[in-house]
């Protein structure tokens, strides 16, 4: 095979070269999934200690312990917390400013800018956030009780994800992104309900000073250097003012996060980098060190730098210590026979597991009956039935505002045995759920059919859109069977004409195949200026050579707009398009390139000219 630079500019000299894609495309899934089933089980045997300790021969250490104050003085200043409000009210800063990142960044770049596709988990979780509050209102309608309804508002994002995890439902990509999706917004309600509900003696000088330390914080992006430590400074100084105002300091972690700026990785800056690294390799020294290590830095937006830099100590290190802090409830007998007659237990068991399975479940049936949002494809009602059942697993909001919205420590308790119970309960209903619905509507053999028909305002096609003969390919760029397949293709479309229609979707293989997930989104970026197939004909031609200097090259070489096409790159319409199609693959365990679907159903053995025009021919008949 020639290579592209035969007959094009050099990878130096190219005016368009090297852009890297969003690195929320190159994630490894696996490995950002072992993460949160780690912390789950951390957070899950944090929780277990925090409960022995608790009711062992040393139950007043743990009291004495986290009641332990600790101050800082300066002069006449002085402010005193003790080691439990230093978990609550301090590290857990670091726990909402994580969580006020990944909503900015979702709403930003990330699974809620497609509207459309948002409306049904938003909508859900909306529902989940009210008929739960709804619920424990019915128990505890009057009195000091009724103020902690906000026990019951929100799931545990690190729970859920690791239950999903140990239950195992098959094929479970779709259902976790709608439940992600449900819990950014989830938590967006649980820190509005402690801002406007749960803040207590404001004190309006400070938060004059607050409001005035946020337009600095807002005003950081302009600085041409030291944003970090100015960040830090100000972040620190909002938390003071916000804890001396009265409202709860932790959410300075939230304030901030939604003030820094996000965004996928820009052409320039990566290219700057790219030059400054040369310049490193030519003549290393410690002045182009530094600036290699800038550019780099800066051409990642900051939010991802910070979720990248900080999410680790949050998930296995702040939650767990939350968890050892504030789940050691006294589990005696006076505790349980009280918490079994207690209103408050009851509303925190009902809230939390009927609230959200009527509410979730609910929402999203009315939401697809009434035609205002649509379930992505392949998830089913059945599938968010079992999500919403284990959403009933609120554990770490739910304590936190447990100490927010009750003083009284016998009550804490009665409610926190209630949240436990919950959580529990939630664990097994979902695996229930899942057990019995697969039960009574038995999943499809796997694979045996397309689960997606075809549509020809989606689909992309060759030859006739109305051909009563279809033929699917499921491939990749990078792969060299796929690119050897089109003169099979070629010869099969000239066999049946007019009869005809060939479908290409996208199953880009990164574990093998780098390059595979640009280049579809290349294909998608290319085909909204009506280059779909033109594009795929280069790479096939070169899939040795796909990093983004090549396909840029192949860009302007078929007549694209090259700026339109880097916009597009980039849009969650290209996103959601390469990943609609590699979802739908898993779906249908399809774990190779090329697969073929012939009128629907999957072809097995060769997939030459010859034995493709059989099946086919076989189907005509």
């Amino acid at each position: 095979m020639t290579s592209p630079a035969a007959d094009h500019t050099t990878a130096d000299d190219a005016p368009g070269a090297a852009v890297s894609p969003p690195s929320r495309f190159g994630r490894d899934p696996t490995a950002a999934r072992s993460g949160e089933n780690i912390a789950a089980a951390l957070l899950l045997a944090f929780t277990v200690v925090a409960i022995m300790w608790a009711n062992s021969p040393w139950a007043q250490s743990y009291s004495d312990f986290w009641n332990t104050p600790v101050g800082l003085s300066f002069g006449d200043l002085h402010v005193e917390l003790t080691v439990k409000h230093l978990v609550n009210d301090g590290l857990m800063t670091f726990f909402f400013f994580i969580v006020g990142l990944e909503v900015k960044s979702q709403f930003t770049i990330g699974e809620l800018t497609d509207r459309a596709r948002a409306a049904v988990p938003v909508v859900a979780a909306l529902a989940g956030l009210i008929v739960p509050a709804v619920i424990f209102l019915l128990f505890n309608p009057s009195g000091d009780d009724a103020r902690a309804w906000g026990v019951v508002i929100s799931t545990d994002t690190a729970f859920l994800v690791g239950a999903l995890a140990i239950i195992g439902p098959k094929y479970p990509a779709r259902l976790r992104t709608f439940l992600l999706t449900l819990a950014v917004v989830d938590d967006v309600g649980a820190l509005l309900a402690i801002a406007l509900f749960y803040s207590d003696h404001v004190r309006y000088l400070p938060l004059l000073v607050a409001l005035v330390l946020v337009a600095g914080i807002a005003a950081v992006r302009l600085l041409p250097m030291g944003r970090g430590p100015a960040y830090s400074v100000l972040a620190f100084a909002l938390w003071l003012a916000l804890f001396l105002g009265g409202v709860h300091p932790t959410l300075a972690g939230v304030a901030v996060a939604l003030l820094i700026p996000v965004f996928t990785p820009e052409r320039k800056q990566v290219e700057e980098a790219v030059e400054v690294i040369k310049a490193f390799r030519q003549s290393p020294n410690s002045e182009y060190a530094r600036a290699a290590s800038r550019t780099l830095r800066e051409s990642i937006s900051i939010n991802e730098r910070l979720q990248t830099s900080f999410g680790p100590y949050v998930s296995f290190a702040v939650l767990p210590l939350f968890a050892l802090a504030n789940a050691g409830v006294h589990l005696d007998g006076d505790t349980m026979t009280a918490a079994l007659r207690s209103p408050l237990t009851w509303g925190v068991i009902a809230g939390l597991i009927v609230g959200k399975f009527i509410g979730i479940t609910g929402a999203t049936a009315l939401v697809r009956a009434t035609g205002m949002g649509q379930l992505a494809p392949g998830l089913t009602l059945r599938r968010v039935a079992g999500g919403a059942a284990l959403s009933g697993i609120g554990f770490t909001i739910s304590l936190f505002i447990i100490d927010l919205a009750i003083e009284d420590p016998v009550k804490q308790d009665q409610a926190r045995v209630g949240v436990l119970a919950a959580s529990v309960l939630a664990l097994v209903l979902g695996w229930a759920t899942f057990r019995i619905t697969d039960w009574l509507s038995p999943p499809v053999a796997v694979g045996a059919k397309l689960i997606r028909d075809i549509d020809p305002d989606r689909d992309h096609i060759r030859g006739n859109p109305n051909g009563r003969l279809t033929l699917v390919e499921y491939g990749d760029y990078e792969c060299p069977f796929c690119s050897r397949a089109t003169g099979s293709i070629d010869e099969v479309r000239a066999y049946f004409g007019d009869e005809l229609r060939y479908v290409w979707r996208h199953l880009p293989l990164e574990r093998v195949h780098p390059h595979a997930m640009g280049a579809a989104r290349a294909a998608e970026a290319a085909g909204l200026q009506g280059r779909y197939f033109e594009m795929g004909a280069k790479m096939f031609a070169f899939p040795d050579y796909l990093e983004w200097e090549h396909i840029y090259r192949y860009a302007d070489a078929i007549g694209i707009d090259i700026k339109k096409f880097d916009e597009d790159l980039r849009s969650s319409k290209v996103m959601h398009r390469v990943l609609d199609d590699a979802q739908d693959a898993e779906l249908m365990d399809l774990n190779s390139t090329p697969t073929f679907f012939v009128n629907g159903r999957r072809h097995q053995g060769p997939w030459d000219a010859a034995s493709l025009i059989r099946a086919l021919e076989a189907d005509r008949g």
